[in-house]
């Protein structure tokens, strides 16, 4: 009886652990790469007020960044009770640090360009660079993405995982997907609004 006992207890144990772990990803995902893209994206692509666009910008980066926190303690709970080290990857290493970026980064637009906000010539000085520090940004959130699946099909082929099973090819096929969407945000993001050609013919 003991010993069945102690059994159950040690699949719902793993059972948690292993929702926990598999919540990490999750959120990261749809917070860092998802939402955050949104957050870019929406800024250049709603047809709205300024006003209304930038209040969309800075709710979605801060539902993002709430993920991502959320997304990071599941990370060190699950090493923690799996007895696994911590911050000890390339992957955690660049993921403590986009998360700590993209706090800062969300501060200071909050800040400047929200509330209270700063005098025109601050914003109109910090816009070009709160650009380009959140394309870094996101581009080291995607780049932390894919070293985190590559990290996890290395667990899992170390543990017996077949190399061209249907786990393999989904964990390859999901990194590759976010490496496109990601490249898609930041071309959207980098295009300009208008294309004009300078040797196109009009009527005189």
């Amino acid at each position: 009886m003991a010993f069945r006992v102690s059994a159950q207890t040690y699949t719902y144990v793993s059972h948690v652990l292993g929702v926990v772990a598999a919540i990490h990803p999750v959120l990261m995902l749809i917070g860092f790469i998802i939402l955050g893209g949104e957050a870019i994206i929406s800024y250049k692509a709603l047809p709205w007020g300024k006003d209304v666009k930038k209040l969309i910008h800075l709710v979605l980066h801060a539902i993002a960044l709430i993920l991502g926190i959320i997304g990071v303690y599941t990370a060190f709970k699950f090493h923690n009770e799996s007895g696994i080290a911590n911050l000890y990857s390339l992957h955690s290493w660049l993921g403590i640090g986009t998360i700590c970026l993209y706090g800062v980064q969300w501060l200071y637009g909050f800040l400047v360009f929200f509330f209270p906000g700063g005098s025109t010539a601050l914003r109109s000085d910090s816009l070009p660079w709160h650009v380009l520090f959140g394309m870094f940004v996101y581009v080291l959130a995607v780049c932390s993405a894919v070293l985190g699946f590559l990290e996890k099909l290395t667990f899992l082929e170390n543990s017996g995982l077949y190399k061209y099973g249907p786990e393999a090819f989904l964990v390859n096929f999901t990194a590759i997907v976010t490496t496109l969407y990601g490249a898609f945000v930041v071309f959207s993001a980098v295009t300009p609004d208008r294309v004009v050609d300078d040797f196109s013919y009009s009527s005189i």
